[in-house]
């Protein structure tokens, strides 16, 4: 139960990161921004083994590139109506 918190935890920091260093405003809930950070520090921990702080800078840019390519497809999807 304790590993599954954690990476809630970990998840919603770098995901709140990302968000923050990503210039543009980005309209996504808490839980999108949990599995943003969740998926970006497992991506990161895929580059970079050794963690420390490097791996948690690594797992914010994996982030930062993930929440660009989200609004990439999310940008094709949802067309503005007029």
């Amino acid at each position: 139960m304790g590993g599954i918190l954690y990476t809630i935890i970990i998840g919603a920091v770098i995901g709140v990161l990302a968000r923050f260093f990503k210039p543009g405003a980005d309209p996504m809930g808490w839980i999108l921004t949990i599995l943003l950070g969740i998926a970006g520090a497992y991506i990161g921990s895929l580059l970079y083994k050794s963690g420390g702080m490097i791996g948690f800078i690594v797992s914010i840019i994996c982030a930062i590139v993930l929440l660009f390519i989200y609004e990439l497809i999310r940008s094709k999807t949802v067309k503005p109506s007029a």
